[in-house]
């Protein structure tokens, strides 16, 4: 086997791929999660012995050292879509950040990978895009060669994005266009970043190089609504939503953030989506990296079927139907 790698934040969505893949490089890895005893199937994506995983919260300088012990390589990937008890943005985007990073030049891990957004920006109305920008900054302080990933929405089986809609449209007669629909994403396939991801923190010539990723196609935000109802066969109202009063109903949607539920809104995501996420050009992206993009068409009907009525059944549903 090749180097140790850790992954802070290794059984998350995109985590859990990025594991996955560095595994079957061969890469021994060691995944660094707040509660081990829920990622104990992480074992189940390497050989025997290949993965283990262990105890770290970014908060927590100890643990982050103790998590690098003997890593040759370091991903983070931990990150927050919304506050909640001691997990706020500036805690973990930038004060986390910095944590991982000192710790790892301490520990003289040669390869430092920090997964960021595209859209971070020191001067964003969004605390989430400000404090991204905050970790960024920290991080180069600490770690100068480190490499850093800028996904825009990020889709595949299990994503908060595809999914949450495909979801509100099974349950609700009208689907919100916050800001009239007309914020442009460029969604990226999650196997795609986990490749990146993996290239980056395996790659000496990576290092100090930001990619900024994104999928072959531009969406609007209306488009990615009429997509998600063709494909689940759902007819919904999309009604324009105001930016001003998506953001009333944010604030209190967060209320809910104080439950384990997570908020189907917040005023922060709405001052998100008041800006395009795409990619800007001037940075290399999956082309450089030599990945090729996987369309959303290519992917994103395996897993919205589920939305359909009738599920997996839906097309011999409808067939019978026609009987």
């Amino acid at each position: 086997m090749q180097d140790l790698v850790t992954v802070f934040g290794g059984s998350g969505f995109i985590g859990s791929q990025v594991v996955r893949a560095l595994a079957k490089q061969g890469n021994r890895v060691r995944v660094a999660v707040r509660q081990p005893h829920l990622a104990h199937t992480m074992r189940l994506l390497g050989d025997v012995g290949q993965i283990e995983v262990v105890q770290a919260n970014i908060r927590n300088e100890a643990s982050v050292r103790r998590a690098l012990e003997g890593a040759q390589a370091c991903v983070n990937l931990v990150g927050v879509l919304y506050e909640t008890g001691r997990q706020k943005f500036q805690s973990i985007h930038a004060m986390g950040a910095k944590n991982v990073a000192t710790a790892a030049a301490a520990a003289g891990v040669s390869r430092l990978v920090q997964v960021s957004a595209l859209g971070a920006d020191a001067e964003s109305p969004s605390k989430y895009a400000r404090t991204k920008a905050m970790g960024e900054e920290a991080v180069r302080a600490a770690f100068p060669t480190a490499t850093f990933i800028r996904p825009s929405i990020v889709f595949g089986p299990g994503d908060g994005f595809f999914n949450k809609f495909g979801e509100m449209a099974v349950i609700s007669p009208v689907l919100p266009l916050i800001g009239g629909g007309k914020t442009r994403f460029q969604p990226v396939y999650v196997g795609d970043v986990a490749k990146a991801i993996t290239k980056a923190a395996t790659d000496p010539a990576c290092a100090g190089q930001t990619y900024e990723l994104g999928g072959p196609a531009v969406f609007s935000f209306r488009e990615v609504l009429e997509y998600i109802m063709a494909e689940t066969g759902r007819q919904r109202l999309l009604l324009p939503l105001p930016s001003a009063v998506a953001g009333l109903i944010g604030k209190a949607c967060e209320i809910i953030a104080l439950t384990p539920v997570a908020p189907p809104l917040t005023s922060d995501q709405v001052e998100l989506l008041k800006a395009d996420n795409v990619v800007s050009g001037d940075k290399p992206g999956l082309a450089e990296l030599g990945i090729p993009a996987t369309t959303v068409e290519a992917i994103a009907p395996a897993y919205l079927y589920r939305f359909r009525k009738g599920g997996q059944y839906a097309d011999e549903t409808e067939r019978f139907a026609a009987v």
